[in-house]
């Protein structure tokens, strides 16, 4: 069962018992080795946590290889370190190692199916990247940050986040976030988004738009050499 068939899912309402059964047999099909969803909120939820939990621990739900654990940006803050969250609603999707793989904000819209293709990626420990792409991803040899600005209504920003967190499962060196725009208002402002997807890579390359594999990763490539700016 193709992924998009679950594009309609919104966290907002309860998964239907028709969208739930394909999850099941999705993740039954799919899903190699065990997985964690690691979610970071706080005491007093913050406006979007609440949604968020609840979407991920009914997405855990639908197979037994998919766990739940839940943390306190605050009071558990060792743990945020850990992981490098700093801020919520977060969500780490981690499997036999931590692929860097980060959502920040309720996985809504079409931001949802490259949630789930995250998850199959990390249980299977590859993705579907060309053979070309994952031999230039070799010389990714000191840290990149990638972080996808999106909103829940645009359908260019899967490819860039689905893009962005493939070549952190390929790449140790890669830490790949989605960042859900209309929920993080000072970061949009820091970052001047102007329109999504918008790619801030190691704060010194950035671009809008979806991009095709070899000119992402060209420009991820260049984030790891002198500064440079790509709009």
């Amino acid at each position: 069962m193709p992924v998009r068939a679950l594009r309609s899912m919104l966290p907002m309402s309860l998964i239907s018992g028709r969208d739930r059964e394909l999850l099941r047999g999705l993740f039954k099909q799919r899903l190699l080795s065990d997985v964690r969803l690691v979610v970071f909120t706080q005491k007093t939820e913050c406006q979007f946590c609440k949604e968020t939990r609840g979407i991920i621990e009914e997405v855990a739900s639908t197979s037994d290889r998919i766990n739940v654990e839940v943390y306190d940006l605050v009071r558990d803050e060792a743990k945020a370190q850990e992981y490098g969250v700093d801020k919520i609603p977060a969500v780490v999707v981690v499997g036999r190692r931590r692929y860097g793989i980060r959502f920040y904000g309720v996985p809504s819209g079409y931001e949802f199916m490259p949630f789930i293709e995250a998850i199959i990626d990390v249980s299977r420990g590859s993705t579907g990247l060309s053979p070309e792409t994952k031999e230039r991803l070799k010389a990714v040899d000191k840290p990149a940050h990638v972080q996808v600005f999106t909103t829940p209504n645009c359908p260019y920003c899967t490819k860039a986040v689905r893009l962005a967190h493939q070549f952190a499962v390929e790449n140790e060196n890669v830490k790949a976030d989605m960042i859900e725009s209309i929920e993080f208002p000072q970061l949009v402002y820091k970052y001047r988004v102007m329109g999504v997807p918008k790619v801030v890579i190691n704060e010194t390359v950035e671009f809008t738009g979806a991009y095709p594999e070899d000119l992402f990763l060209t420009h991820l490539l260049q984030a790891l050499g002198p500064p440079s700016m790509i709009v």
